[in-house]
Order: C-alpha cells, then structure tokens, then sequence
C-alpha cells in the first residue's frame, strides 16, 4: 500500500492550522515585503506611518513589516490565525495588533475597543498603506459584501493612502489554471501541497477548488482535506468592482512575480494580478 493511502485523513480547514498555513504560504515573504514598501515609497507623497493587513492570518507580513520598524495592525475572521499572528508579534518584541473582524464590516473604532488604547495610538488608523497580497479577498463571496470591503478599507486607509489588493483572476481568453503543487519545509517538518479545481460555476461566479496538506513531522504524517469556495472575478468585473463607489483609483497593476519596474497591462487573459488602489477620499 502507498504512504498516501495509510495516511491518517483529517477533514478541517486549512486555516484552523496556523502552523502548517504559514509554512505553505510563507515562501514569498521578502519579496511580497520588499514590494510594498516600494509600492509605499512610489505612490505616497510623505512617508508611512501606518501598514494595514486585513485577512492577516497568521501575520507573516504584518511581522516582516515590524521587524523593518514599521507599525502595523491587522484583522481575521479566524480566532485560531489572529492568536497565531499575536503571538508571533509579541515574541518579536512587538505589540499583538492584531484583532478578530469581519473585513466586509469593520472601521477603526473596532480596533480602538479591542486594542484598549488612546485613541491617539498609531496603530489605529487612518493606515496609509493596506496590502491583501495572495487572494484572500475571493472569500468573499456576494457582490455587496465586496462593495462591503472596499467601502471599510476607505474607512481605514486615509485619503492619498494605497490598498495593495492580490487577485487570482478568471481569464476569458485562454484556459484558466486548473491545479497547482508545491511543497515547503523548515527544520524537520515538511509539507506537500496539492490544490485543484472541483468546480467553476460561471452564472454565479464561484468556483470550488480542493486543497490538501501531506503534513511530515519525524513522529507522524498526515492529511488535511479542505475544500475552498471562491468568488470569480473576470478582468473586465473586477474593474466594475473598482469603479462602483468611486472611491478608488487604479494608479498601477504587477503580476504576482512583485517587480515594480514591470507593471502589466490587465487584459482578458489575465490570471495573477496585484491592484494598486488609491483612495480618492
């Protein structure tokens, strides 16, 4: 019998798993790191005072950030992920900014009450810079609940201020991505990764996609079995979205490889697209 098919099977979320979420999805850290920060270096007029995450999880970035002497702050619906990321944040030496929120519903009042400080205190807004760099954004899952998010962010991100927004779009010219498979160690625990589309549902725009974790420690390897439902995006909708309130500009976009010398031009064959969006305030 193969490995895989004697491995203990576990049916949870990924993201109820910090530890393992982080290793998978922590690769790109000092580039996703060095990006911002220029992206903050060219399209703001006076120098940042503030980075905001939302959908944070485990708060790599929010750490990368801190350790470069910036103040950060950031919010998750995963009470297991926002624990993880204070966690982190507290054994470097920094305050645990993170809190639990709905990113589709959320002001800086909220991290006032849940921060319990002056409300002078920098880490509670206005941010100057948001960044929500690897498509956590698809998690929401109605056209109003995206309105919904956007409309918060105006609230967090001060007027002249720029929201990275990462987005894994739906070509309409050439066939979309359909699996994906990487793996990741650090020390003696590895992971393998495999993600693959279940079902594209273009009416109304969701698509489901499997995901697993083969998780190998010295004393036991297993599986995470998850399944994640995303919300579609064309190009051409993910522009609507944009427009739709008119409190955001579109000053640039950049492909997923984070090089600022080499914007790209959004077209129907677009997938990987990292939005750099200003607030008109």
């Amino acid at each position: 019998m193969k490995e895989t098919e004697s491995m203990e099977v576990l049916e949870e979320s990924i993201y109820d798993h910090p530890k393992y979420y982080d290793l998978v999805f922590g690769a790109d850290i000092a580039a996703e790191t060095q990006f911002i920060l220029e992206c903050a270096d060219t399209f703001l007029t006076r120098k940042p005072k503030l980075f905001f995450e939302p959908a944070c999880g485990t708060g790599r970035l929010m750490a990368s950030l801190c350790r470069k002497g910036h103040a950060t702050c950031g919010l998750d619906l995963n009470e297991k992920a926002v624990q993880f990321c204070n966690q982190r944040l507290e054994r470097g030496g920094f305050k645990p900014t993170a809190i639990v929120a709905d990113m589709c519903d959320f002001s800086p009042a909220d991290f006032r009450a849940a921060l319990g400080k002056a409300k002078t205190s920098k880490e509670q807004g206005p941010a100057c810079v948001a960044f929500n760099t690897i498509n956590s954004f698809r998690h929401v899952n109605t056209e109003a609940a995206a309105r919904g998010h956007l409309q918060s962010m105006a609230s967090m991100v001060r007027s002249g201020g720029i929201y990275l927004l990462g987005v894994h779009l739906t070509p309409t010219t050439v066939p979309p991505s359909e699996t994906e498979s990487w793996s990741a160690r650090r020390g003696n625990l590895a992971i393998n990764t495999h993600m693959w589309t279940i079902d594209r549902n273009k009416k109304k725009r969701m698509e489901r996609f499997g995901i697993r974790f083969d998780v190998h420690t010295p004393s036991r390897s297993f599986r995470i079995n998850d399944e994640l439902h995303l919300r579609s995006y064309t190009p051409a909708q993910m522009n609507r979205l944009i427009a739709a309130d008119g409190q955001w500009e579109c000053l640039a976009t950049y492909d997923f490889a984070y090089d600022l010398d080499e914007p790209i031009a959004v077209d129907a064959s677009s997938e990987d697209v990292v939005y750099v969006l200003q607030n008109k305030g």
